[in-house]
């Protein structure tokens, strides 16, 4: 039975511009949705975030060139935490699945495989 769950996914640009997030986040989410098998109908709704240094562009829409505008798309911006990733997007994707939440791989790219390294790969 299908159950809604929580995908999470994150990954970091080398410099705060349009075309290198547009790139960055297609890439992430194309491996969230690869990796778990997961296909357009099923996704409610994402959340997106940046750290405070991303300026260029909103993340959801490098998700809407892709085809994701008939999906309900929310950015915020990252709190500011000493020490935190920098150039930082991160992504909270809900959708429904028949995999159980031990069975979901969440995605984390480039500089942000350091934020959850207890995760495989």
């Amino acid at each position: 039975m299908a159950a809604v769950r929580a995908l999470r996914g994150a990954t970091t640009v080398d410099e705060d511009s349009r075309e290198q997030i547009t790139e960055r986040v297609v890439e992430l989410l194309q491996a969230m949705m690869d990796r778990n098998d997961v296909e357009h109908d099923d996704l409610i709704s994402v959340v997106f975030t940046g750290s405070p240094d991303i300026h260029a562009m909103f993340p959801a829409e490098a998700a809407r060139k892709i085809g994701w505008g008939d999906i309900p798309l929310l950015c915020a911006q990252e709190l500011d935490i000493a020490g935190g990733t920098p150039l930082a997007i991160r992504v909270l994707a809900h959708l429904t699945t028949e995999r159980g939440r031990a069975e979901l791989h969440h995605v984390y790219l480039h500089g942000a495989r350091a934020l959850r390294d207890d995760l495989p790969e």
